[in-house]
């Protein structure tokens, strides 16, 4: 538990000093979520299940790989915090990024994007009813724009991370 608290410590203290603005705040909702559980596919487009990586301190965000700002932001700021962590700890940090847009997110699309926030960070798509109750399951939502006449559209989503410690 001492490791769980420091390592929360570090991570909220570097992630907010990561940017000039407040948006980065914690909140712990310890027993008010429930514990992480979920079968996605990976990006070698195998399953993935929540217990692949139990045991470590794992970080749920949501996004999507053609978000202009807020996605490549919080990844970014996640894999300084992280690298900032010393060698043996960075070890039992996990960051699951869960496309939204299963549509354009392809597990190899997703692959190249993870790849180029570093090896912690794993990317995960489903099809659109498995992120909905995935995201039902975390009290949060995304939503998609009518596409445009090329077929373009954004999609909508929360910028929260979710922490889970080694017990889930």
């Amino acid at each position: 538990m001492r490791y769980l608290l420091t390592a929360l410590l570090a991570l909220g203290t570097l992630l907010a000093g990561c940017s000039n603005d407040a948006d980065w705040h914690g909140k712990d909702i310890s027993g008010l979520m429930p514990e992480l559980a979920f079968e996605l596919t990976g990006t070698n487009g195998e399953p993935v299940h929540a217990g692949d990586s139990a045991g470590h301190l794992r970080m749920l965000y949501f996004g999507f790989t053609s978000c202009p700002d807020v996605c490549p932001d919080t990844l970014a700021r996640l894999r300084m915090a992280i690298n900032e962590l010393p060698e043996p700890q960075r070890q039992q940090v996990d960051v699951l990024f869960v496309s939204v847009d299963p549509g354009r997110d392809t597990p190899e699309r997703l692959a190249s994007y993870v790849d180029f926030f570093g090896e912690r960070i794993t990317g995960l798509t489903g099809t659109e009813p498995q992120l909905r109750a995935l995201s039902k399951r975390y009290r949060t939502t995304f939503g998609y724009d009518e596409p445009d006449e090329n077929g373009n559209y954004n999609v909508s989503h929360s910028s929260a991370v979710y922490v889970f410690d080694h017990k889930g």
